[in-house]
């Protein structure tokens, strides 16, 4: 006979995070403000996707008892004089922070504590975040959380948020002994002039969240629909040629039958392209798939990033794999320089952009800048790992005898060149049955509804072109679709003049850096997904049409 006691905690304890800005790129650890903090306590350890992300989660001075309404509890005293060099460069830092609106985030019982505070309407706005103070200008305009309260009108003035009020939300968890369940923590920020002190209440309530979701693919369904009736005719009108007098008046897609799989120029880059592409697509969707179901849950903080650097880092195989085939098939007999580029070449060019961004960010002092050690790791992972496995897959690419692969009927045309009439039909089926959870189930949505988008668009325009007796259907549809990653670059230009306030350089040159860095995946993955999709549709029409 065994007896299971159950634990429950009493003591609530409230983590600091790393403090970020619109306003800046540069997030800078807790204790750089010279903000009460904890050094008693030992640091929490974060993971690869936390580093990766600059969480510095630290533990704080608040604590709490469950249940327990805590009244004005000090919590420490800073004076400073502004004589001393030191402490005039802190208040300096900390006006500094106030001025560009940085924001403090703390954590309770791993959920983010939320400022909300009415805007237009009647209506409330809540941030996973708060300020450490705001500033009037010198025209007396308030700026930022200074907005929020009509005492703050002082010219020339920062007011520091040193007295918070925290509002503790909880459910009684059925089925349990003695058990309760925090669902939300909100707090009030507010700018006293004396001691720092705290406020803690703990509200009952009972949550119910109905999230709903409607999306229409009408665009979608009527170019599909468009799209077979007018192949249907095609093929039907082409298999109906039976005469040598029909066969040479030949038109539209069926006239370059000879030509649509001449292998294309730059061959060994587009391979190099569409296996990067392919380790990204792979790694999205494993990622975004196991969210759905609950084992990257939003509570586990930093593990959707983990999950996708673990995922690529493995994903190796596939990569090496797609662009050997698809580099034997158009020809190529340099092995040793494709299976190198495509281990090196876009992984290369993403590592030194973060590895430039990284050194800015240890020049500024930011929390954001990856230690060494993470560094070292990342490298290992890259050549240990995903380098290995990047040539396993091209092994069993290169050793895939290209009539297996591509069985072809080629003949011969002016210059000695060989033209083909046959390509492997590559269908991939995925059946996926999820359950959405949070923001997870709407991001794999919008990603299914980018991949249908972008082959849509593709194999249309291909259709177009090829109608009109352009066969350079391969670099055409790996592009067509990448551009999409131009468009995303338009915007994010467009956002930061319009939308964002960011100054200083050393923001500035962040921000676009890592806009280049993502703007170079979106641009292998949607590449790839059009291309693959123009693949498929290319193979399928020629192989249902007679040729002679």
């Amino acid at each position: 006979m065994s007896v299971c006691f159950v634990f429950f905690k009493s003591t609530i304890e409230l983590f600091v995070n790393r403090l970020d800005s619109v306003e800046s790129v540069l997030p800078y650890e807790y204790t750089v403000f010279d903000f009460c903090s904890e050094n008693t306590m030992k640091r929490p350890s974060e993971n690869l996707g936390q580093v990766l992300f600059g969480e510095r989660i630290e533990p704080s001075p608040y604590k709490f008892e469950f249940k327990k309404t805590a009244v004005c509890q000090p919590v420490c005293t800073k004076v400073y004089d502004s004589s001393k060099p030191s402490d005039k460069a802190k208040l300096d830092f900390l006006k500094k922070g106030m001025f560009l609106n940085y924001q403090h985030h703390w954590i309770v019982d791993n959920m983010p504590v939320t400022w909300c505070y009415d805007v237009e309407d009647g209506q409330k706005f809540c941030n996973p975040g708060f300020p450490i103070g705001c500033y009037v200008t010198e025209a007396g305009r308030p700026k930022d959380a200074c907005v929020v309260n009509s005492n703050f009108n002082e010219k020339d003035a920062f007011y520091i948020f040193n007295h918070v009020d925290i509002s503790i939300h909880y459910h009684i968890v059925e089925h349990e002994q003695l058990g309760a369940r925090l669902v939300a923590a909100k707090i009030e920020p507010k700018s006293n002039g004396y001691t720092a002190v705290t406020n803690v209440a703990f509200l009952f309530i009972l949550p119910s969240i109905m999230n709903s979701l409607v999306i229409v693919l009408f665009l979608s369904g009527m170019v599909a629909m468009i799209m077979l009736r007018t192949l249907h005719k095609d093929i039907a009108r082409y298999n109906q040629m039976d005469s040598v007098e029909d066969a040479q008046e030949e038109f539209g897609w069926k006239l370059v039958h000879g030509d649509v799989f001449r292998p294309p120029r730059k061959g060994m880059l587009l391979s190099v392209f569409l296996g990067s592409g392919t380790q990204i697509f792979i790694m999205t969707f494993v990622t975004l798939f196991f969210a759905c179901l609950g084992f990257l849950s939003p509570a586990n903080r930093g593990a959707l990033m983990t999950c996708a650097v673990v995922l690529w880092v493995l994903l190796g195989t596939p990569a090496g794999y797609v662009a050997a085939r698809l580099y034997k098939s158009f020809g190529g007999e340099k092995w040793k320089t494709n299976v190198l580029l495509t281990a090196f070449l876009c992984p290369g060019v993403v590592f030194a952009d973060f590895f430039v961004m990284n050194l800015i960010l240890w020049g500024e002092g930011s929390s954001a800048a990856m230690p060494f050690g993470t560094l070292v790791a990342i490298l290992a992972l890259w050549f240990c790992i995903s380098v290995p496995l990047t040539f396993i897959g091209a092994y069993f690419g290169f050793k895939k005898t290209v009539s297996k692969y591509n069985p072809t009927h080629c003949t011969s045309i002016h210059g000695g060149l060989q033209k083909c009439t046959n390509l492997p039909v590559v269908n991939v089926k995925n059946k996926m049955y999820t359950h959405m959870y949070y923001m997870f189930g709407f991001l794999f949505l919008v990603f299914i509804i980018l991949v249908i988008t972008c082959s849509e668009a593709t194999i249309l325009l291909c259709y177009f072109h090829l109608c009109a007796e352009d066969y350079h259907w391969q670099w055409r549809s790996f592009l067509t679709s990448g551009f999409t990653a131009v468009y995303f670059l338009v915007y994010a230009i467009h956002y930061f003049f319009s939308k964002l306030q960011i100054t200083g350089l050393a923001s500035t040159i962040l921000y676009f850096g890592y806009t280049m860095i993502m703007a170079l995946i979106f641009f292998l993955f949607t590449g790839t997904i059009g291309f693959f999709a123009c693949f498929w549709f290319v193979t399928k029409i020629y192989s249902v049409v007679k040729v002679d």
